[in-house]
């Protein structure tokens, strides 16, 4: 059987909290996809169904009880068929864990950079301080530089009060 896996969410570099949710168009064995979460150095482990004799559309998701269990921001989500075969097709998606960018982490709003904005200042405005550093790292598949923003930018704001 040949196995299909278009994964349409998340999406790379997505901010995602401690329930990741994954959706897609898939086939696979046994209509089974396993499912990995890991940063190198810890890891959650679980499967989603979907179908096995055509292509299907399919949802699921991987929860992360210990939110402090990862050491890094950027995580990798990684699907395959669970056909035990470890050499099998698979898909692997870096994804960004909002718990450790901002604690408390509950979601996300867009904001518009505006000429004059500095991180420091958006923050100032979304947090009552200065500590852009959140910012930053939620945005860091867009930033290489905190000091360099331009107007027009989207920037993906983490909030732990939505």
């Amino acid at each position: 059987m040949t196995v299909t896996l278009d994964i349409q969410q998340p999406q790379p570099f997505d901010l995602v909290g401690p329930r990741i949710l994954i959706a897609g168009n898939a086939t696979a064995f046994e209509g089974t996809l396993s499912v990995r979460v890991s940063e190198g150095h810890d890891e959650y482990a679980s499967f989603v169904q979907v179908g096995s004799l055509g292509l299907r559309q399919f949802q699921g998701f991987i929860d992360i009880p210990d939110t402090n269990s990862f050491e890094l921001t950027r995580l990798f989500l990684t699907l395959a068929d669970d056909s035990g075969n470890e050499n099998g097709p698979s898909v692997v998606i870096p994804v960004l864990f909002g718990p450790r960018i901002l604690s408390g982490y509950r979601g996300w709003q867009p904001y518009t950079v505006r000429p004059g904005d500095t991180l420091t200042k958006i923050a100032q405005q979304h947090y009552g301080n200065t500590i852009y550093q959140p910012i930053f790292e939620a945005n860091q598949h867009l930033l290489s530089n905190p000091n360099l923003i331009l107007p027009g930018q989207v920037l993906r704001i983490p909030r732990n009060d939505i």
